[in-house]
């Protein structure tokens, strides 16, 4: 077992990385002691996590009151929102209870930010099923929905009390959101990590790419970055390489076309691209993108030009301009302020169909 301590202002807690502790029954010991004697438990969860898992996490933990979600982003809103609200209400649910978060990246921010609002914040233990909520949105307490004017702009940073992961929930993780991941574990070794990015670059076809080792390795990277920098003011910025035209393009398409993951490694490109025409990054870093990115089958046409209007409603954005994290080199990230008039130049210049 890997024990990632995570020390915040909040509180500090453990991530656990432990191949089949599902399986084995280890939830409930783990989970237990942040409830309350006799207080209740509601575990919030999508219908495809439940179906697959369901019986066996209440074979384990059946007191735990299941509320369950359709899959997908289109469930991360006000709306999905107010009904976990009210399922919380019957429950019963006090400050002495406790959420469970058990399934992706849409279900970790959604049974985060429940957990904040409610009565001003109750527990929460973030179990992933997806390799994109395991390396990044279940470690560092941002939890959030969307609304129509951008992603995530209606959040809290709520830390969770423990975060249990199981990398054997990937043997049932679609191809497609197993790729979405990679695009978030190679945006973690582009900003910190070149010896990490290069691994993943050069993994031969047919080899798992997202070992229990690695795995670990990001979320370290996401702890030391949360733990200099837990509310976003600076450092932890770079987290949102890639992201920034990610999530215009997620807006753009209103959630339908591309994953999370398949978003930002559009993202990804557009970004290393951008930093090689301002001259503020190393020659061949965007070919080096692309590569790793086909290895995974992660390359999309999509154009740059448009996504200003998009970026505009960007939670960094301010009135004129927006932080860009741009890349020196691959291991090597920075935050570049970029006034609106720039940027729209700049994306202009290009499309990331290459």
């Amino acid at each position: 077992m890997e024990k990632i301590t995570v020390k915040t202002s909040q509180r500090a807690y453990d991530v656990l990385v432990e191949e089949g502790f599902f399986v084995d029954g280890g939830i409930p010991g783990q989970v237990r002691p942040f409830a309350k004697p006799g207080e209740r438990v509601v575990c919030i969860s999508d219908r495809i996590v439940w179906e697959l898992y369901g019986a066996r996490f209440r074979e384990q933990f059946p007191e735990a009151a299941p509320v369950l979600i359709e899959p997908g982003e289109a469930s991360k809103n006000l709306a999905v929102l107010g009904g976990v609200f009210d399922r919380f209400a019957e429950e019963h649910l006090s400050r002495g209870g406790l959420v469970i978060a058990f399934g992706g990246g849409v279900v970790g921010d959604l049974a985060g930010f429940a957990a904040a609002c409610w009565m001003r914040g109750v527990p929460v233990v973030q179990i992933p099923t997806t390799l994109l909520a395991m390396i990044d949105s279940s470690v560092g307490g941002k939890t959030a929905v969307d609304i129509p004017a951008g992603k995530n702009l209606v959040g809290a940073f709520h830390q969770p009390s423990l975060v249990l992961i199981d990398p054997a929930f990937l043997a049932t993780l679609p191809e497609r959101e197993f790729a979405s991941g990679m695009a978030e574990m190679l945006k973690t070794g582009a900003i910190k990590s070149a010896p990490l990015f290069n691994a993943l670059a050069e993994t031969p076809q047919g080899v798992h790419a997202a070992t229990e080792a690695r795995i670990a390795d990001c979320i370290r990277i996401k702890r030391d970055v949360v733990e200099a920098d837990e509310f976003e003011g600076g450092l932890r910025k770079l987290l949102n390489f890639g992201h920034t035209f990610g999530h215009a393009i997620e807006v753009k398409y209103g959630y339908s076309k591309y994953t999370h993951g398949e978003a930002v490694a559009c993202g990804l490109r557009i970004a290393c691209a951008l930093g090689e025409r301002l001259g503020v990054t190393e020659p061949g870093t965007a070919a080096r993108m692309d590569q790793a990115l086909s290895r995974y089958g992660l390359l999309f046409e999509e154009s740059a030009a448009d996504l200003l209007s998009f970026i505009r409603g960007d939670k960094k954005a301010v009135l004129h301009s927006v932080d860009v994290i741009l890349l020196r080199r691959i291991g090597e990230a920075f935050v570049h302020p970029m006034e609106f008039d720039e940027l729209e130049a700049r994306l202009s210049e290009f499309a990331c169909d290459e």
